[in-house]
């Protein structure tokens, strides 16, 4: 079978097309910008590539046509293969039914956390001896790559909500029809595709509506959005995580680097770990809770997950110079920012840390959690802000609760302006769900160029 997929050189679509030739289907795509390193990623396996989207680029017909939800009618390739009859489908569709069949499906669902906890998943299942798939939107640093077809029952999937295509709007997870179901959290997000949270609300129990009676749903109790969508119908068994949960965690050490895993009351073992935060101590319960329901024992759950590396771009250190620490992370939703901006402030004490933040999602651009932005970061020494020209909204005006606030419209001012305000022992904490214009290498080259205040 040969499949096109148009739209090829996002994170999902590639991960599609990696697990495609994996299998020994013939992969071509074509995308509007196709560069390193998802295209070398793609070539390297023998996948042809073509720049635009274009109409010769389906010449002969592939069998189907993959078409991304990035896609909208009016493109001259998707015009052509309605024109054409060309058989098409949405990636989730594809993937559900060439290649999750007869899979164990291990999925995790919710507005944030699911790179990181499908990418624990994934490990726990290969500490314990398993060859599992998966397929993630990160790249996992004990796999170094997104996605793996495996040879085992299992297959790691991250649920996402947004849509499929432009001719399926329902959430990409209703395809997938997992065993055991992560719903990691919710909250309002997507602005761009939903009106309001009850939207996301439906489309989550369209979720849990696919779940068999003999699968598990693990959701944390003390999630009120989830907690509601529960109460529309759920025929699965319930297993509960976090505050009040049957999975819970006891803190040794504030920064969340070290935990007791505690189960109906009863200390099953501790995690030693290199991941701070604690929205990542939730998201190793959920991990733990989601590979015990598939059958591992939840001292090696545990176990493996002191040996767990992260995922790319979640508080990722991308250098140190002259005493300055530069990371890279993926947050860009209020809460993710806050939480993530916690988990370093504990870890680092009293130490300056400086934010940088790529307003960028079409939901920040929006300004639908603009009011919500000021209190994710306060616990910020100094906020520098990347407003880009999608921004609608003032963001001066909404950020002037913060003591120390620099906004720019040009990343190069930024960093000039940053370097001169930075010292020894200082964190630079550089937020964005984009390229970002290469601004954690820029910083970098620009603090060795530039002498350090003590």
């Amino acid at each position: 079978m040969h499949l096109h997929i148009l739209g090829i050189c996002g994170t999902f679509m590639g991960g599609i097309a990696c697990l495609a030739a994996e299998r020994g289907f013939k992969v071509s795509g074509s995308d509007e910008n196709v560069y390193p390193p998802m295209s070398t990623q793609l070539e390297s396996l023998g996948i042809t590539l073509q720049e635009g989207y274009k109409r010769e680029h389906l010449k002969p017909a592939p069998d189907v046509v993959v078409i991304g939800n990035a896609l909208r009618r009016g493109i001259d390739a998707v015009e052509y293969t309605l024109d054409e009859g060309l058989n098409y489908q949405s990636g989730p569709q594809w993937l559900a039914e060439n290649l999750l069949r007869d899979r164990w499906v291990i999925a995790i669902a919710g507005t944030h956390g699911k790179t990181t906890t499908s990418a624990m998943v994934a490990w726990i299942l290969t500490y314990a001896g398993f060859n599992p798939g998966f397929l993630i939107g990160g790249v996992p640093t004990n796999f170094g790559v997104s996605a793996k077809w495996g040879q085992d029952p299992y297959f790691v999937v991250e649920a996402d909500e947004y849509d499929c295509a432009f001719f399926d709007k329902r959430s990409k997870f209703v395809h997938y029809h997992p065993k055991t179901c992560v719903l990691n959290n919710l909250e309002f997000d997507h602005a761009d595709i939903f009106n309001n949270l009850d939207e996301i609300k439906r489309q989550f129990h369209h979720l849990v509506r696919t779940i068999p009676s003999k699968g598990g749903l693990i959701v944390p109790k003390q999630d009120h959005a989830l907690q509601e969508v529960l109460k529309m119908g759920c025929w699965s068994q319930i297993i509960s995580f976090g505050t009040q949960g049957e999975w819970q965690a006891i803190l040794k050490e504030n920064d969340g680097s070290e935990f007791d895993v505690v189960y109906q009351g009863k200390i099953q073992g501790t995690v030693a770990w290199e991941l701070i935060g604690e929205h990542n101590v939730n998201n190793a319960l959920a991990a733990i809770a989601a590979c015990v329901h598939a059958g591992i024992v939840p001292s090696l759950a545990i176990e493996a997950l002191g040996e767990f590396k992260s995922v790319k771009r979640r508080l990722e250190v991308k250098g140190q110079v002259n005493g300055v620490t530069v990371y890279d992370d993926f947050a860009h939703h209020p809460t993710a920012i806050s939480t993530t901006i916690a988990g370093l402030r504990a870890n680092i004490g009293n130490k300056r840390l400086i934010a940088v933040i790529d307003i960028r999602s079409n939901t920040m651009c929006m300004g639908s959690h603009k009011h919500e932005l000021p209190a994710a970061l306060l616990e910020a020494d100094a906020v520098y802000v990347y407003q880009s020209p999608k921004v609608i909204w003032n963001v001066k005006e909404t950020l002037s609760p913060l003591q120390d606030l620099f906004v720019a419209q040009d990343t190069q001012q930024i960093i000039d302006n940053l370097v001169t305000k930075v010292g020894n022992q200082d964190h630079v904490l550089v937020m964005s769900n984009g390229g970002f214009d290469n601004f954690h290498q820029r910083l970098l080259k620009a603090l060795g160029q530039t002498e350090m205040a003590l």
